[in-house]
């Protein structure tokens, strides 16, 4: 990677958090206890942080709020991480107003999720993403998690934005070491290949990915920061062991539409209050023993 954006890349590694947007139980963003998680998470170890991505309820807050979150993100992280911003729509113009309030702001890169709902071709995805990268020039990098957005980014796709300058990096929530692999194997060379998918996150580093953009890391980040810096290293069974002793986590976070679990056991912790948006609603009280005992096991709550 020798690119005018091989610095960001050489960062863009390790633990990184989706962070989720706490809320007061109004919702309404409550700036500060995120101040607080920011602090947190950058104390735990954690080696970059997203602000509103899917689990800081992009899709629930206005564009307005949005772009104010990033902000007050950036001015408090104060250069400590790299800070990636959650810019992405399924309409281009509103992902390019996010993404160019993003760069104002100071964000390091731009995370654009595929297009929801809408359903473009792969000649859409294409041009979609190219208008992005050529209206903000900024560093940027695709996301895609056909489970939550439908459209699946093709790998022929991949490769011709790859190509783009400021296109830095792809964030693959398939779940698929195998896809991840072959994306590796394509453009290892031009992007940073991240996982968004905790379960397999470790599997897609040991085959050459560089790190996992985690929601589990919102509430166990020094865990995860250590599994992935071993597993960078080469120490992978190092880093299996200290993945493993939270592995239930990784399941419990998603056992209903992330980010529901995670602001639950956040709130458990004590670090956050008990605020989440319409259409998604507080965790199912059926739910809550077995959150708990996961917590508990992973010696998070007492």
């Amino acid at each position: 990677m020798t690119s005018a954006y091989s610095d960001i890349q050489s960062r863009l590694q390790g633990s990184m958090v989706a962070l989720v947007t706490p809320m007061l139980a109004n919702g309404e963003v409550d700036y500060p206890k995120l101040a607080e998680l920011i602090d947190w998470q950058i104390e735990e170890g954690t080696h970059c942080l997203v602000a509103v991505g899917t689990t800081g309820e992009s899709a629930t807050l206005s564009m307005q709020e949005h772009s104010d979150v990033i902000r007050y993100f950036v001015k408090h992280v104060n250069g400590r991480v790299p800070v990636i911003a959650g810019t992405g729509a399924n309409n281009t113009r509103e992902a390019i107003k996010l993404t160019a309030d993003a760069y104002e702001a100071g964000a390091d890169c731009a995370l654009l999720v595929a297009p929801y709902y809408n359903k473009p071709t792969q000649e859409g995805l294409y041009q979609h993403y190219k208008a992005i990268s050529d209206a903000v020039a900024m560093p940027q990098m695709l996301y895609n998690v056909p489970g939550r957005t439908v459209v699946d980014i093709a790998q022929e796709t991949v490769e011709r934005l790859a190509d783009i300058d400021n296109i830095v990096a792809i964030k693959d929530a398939t779940g698929s070491p195998e896809r991840g692999e072959k994306l590796i194997q394509a453009v290892g060379d031009r992007l940073v290949v991240l996982s968004g998918d905790d379960h397999t996150a470790l599997e897609l580093t040991r085959l050459g990915g560089k790190g996992n953009i985690s929601v589990t890391a919102n509430v166990a980040p020094n865990t995860m920061s250590r599994a992935f810096s071993l597993a960078l290293d080469g120490k992978l069974d190092d880093a299996i062991s200290v993945h493993d002793s939270i592995k239930p986590l990784h399941r419990l976070m998603f056992i209903e539409s992330s980010p529901i679990p995670a602001k639950y056991a956040l709130h458990k912790m004590g670090k956050i209050d008990k605020g989440i948006r319409l259409p998604l609603t507080w965790l199912d009280a059926k739910y809550h023993d077995e959150v708990d005992a996961g917590l508990r096991e992973a010696g998070l709550i007492g």
